[in-house]
């Protein structure tokens, strides 16, 4: 959904350049609105439950599509704990956080990801927003190559530098 209207005064937007980028702003003098349609701010959890991971399918996604559990950051909300919120909601459990992965930018979808590692224990309950979830061994876990694949890339890459660190003769 494209913005048409000034939120201030309700005149049209129009196209120009603001700050070098083409951006849409009020056409009424003296109304100095910019919308700057800037990321919306994500989070997103690998989460392991029993030394595996879990993906989850949306609802709206195709059949064969899994991914991290992930939700935008609330108002207020630290982004620690928004992950943990998320993975409540659509999981049923409660988590830790067992480190911060990192942040990746999602241009298609005009998104900010911060990925973390979260740890669960008990049942797992899906969440109304999902269809699925399937479990998958480390191991066997690949990544995709864009979104939250690029912080399942950068997990399963410090999982094996771990490894190393605990056997340097190996």
């Amino acid at each position: 959904m494209t913005m048409t209207f000034c939120p201030l005064c309700g005149n049209d937007l129009v196209v120009a350049e603001r700050n070098g980028a083409p951006r849409l702003v009020c056409a009424a003098p003296g109304c100095a609105y910019v919308f700057w349609d800037n990321p919306a701010p994500v989070v997103a959890a690998v989460v392991e439950l029993d030394d595996a991971i879990i993906l989850v399918r949306n609802k709206s996604w195709p059949e064969k599509y899994y991914g991290l559990v992930t939700g935008y950051l609330e108002k207020g909300e630290t982004p620690e704990a928004g992950v943990l919120r998320e993975v409540k909601e659509e999981l049923g459990l409660e988590g830790t956080i067992a480190g911060f992965i990192g942040y990746y930018s999602f241009f298609e979808m005009n998104q900010l990801i911060l990925a973390f590692h979260v740890l669960v224990q008990g049942t797992l309950t899906l969440g109304e927003e999902l269809a699925d979830v399937i479990s998958v061994a480390p191991d066997k876990l690949r990544p995709w190559d864009f979104g939250t694949g690029l912080a399942v890339r950068d997990w399963l890459q410090s999982r094996k530098i771990m490894e190393i660190n605990k056997n340097p003769g190996e």
